[in-house]
């Protein structure tokens, strides 16, 4: 086949054959965005009412249900200890609940190994609303019903950018898999 045209076989990178993708990339893709996300809130100008979403939250989400087998189980720990770190709920607090976020997800997924795209966002929306009602109630503040109702427009706005999420997750997963190395 070379012979009749020598590029069939290659592109503007060189051969496509014999090239892999970065072990070291492909490892740490992941557990850096989500470490970013988790910094990320604390950027923005503070407002009264809780408005900025989780978005280390929703990446863990994202990594997890777009690409189900990356992260282990365990990995809620560590994570959720970056985010206890930045978020400023109660120290444990998130390593707590992103550790039971993993296991409920981990659960779901060997009841039901093949999902569409709106029974992850269903799901998402679920754990979502559990760790924020959660957050409320754990946060050391007085829960009345004026707090619940600030806490609303934050947890409407994460629902919806799950999509969001899962679509940079896509992304970051091209990012992640590209073939970079000749072998």
């Amino acid at each position: 086949m070379e012979r009749n045209d020598p590029r069939s076989r290659s592109d503007a990178y060189g051969s496509r054959i014999n090239r892999s993708h970065s072990p070291l990339l492909a490892n740490v893709v992941p557990w850096i965005s989500i470490v970013i996300c988790s910094i990320l809130p604390i950027f923005p100008i503070a407002a009264a009412l809780p408005m900025i979403p989780p978005l280390g939250l929703l990446m863990l989400l994202g990594w997890r249900l777009v690409r189900p087998g990356l992260l282990p189980v365990w990995a809620g720990m560590p994570l959720g200890l970056v985010d206890d770190l930045y978020s400023g709920q109660p120290f444990g607090f998130a390593i707590f609940t992103w550790s039971l976020i993993m296991l409920a997800i981990e659960l779901i997924e060997t009841r039901m190994p093949w999902r569409a795209f709106w029974q992850d966002w269903f799901t998402a929306g679920i754990l979502i609303t559990a760790y924020l009602f959660s957050g409320w109630l754990l946060s050391g503040g007085q829960p009345t019903i004026h707090s619940l109702v600030a806490l609303v427009p934050q947890l409407v706005i994460t629902i919806l950018l799950f999509p969001v999420a899962a679509r940079l997750v896509a992304k970051l997963d091209r990012l992640r898999l590209h073939r970079w190395r000749a072998v």
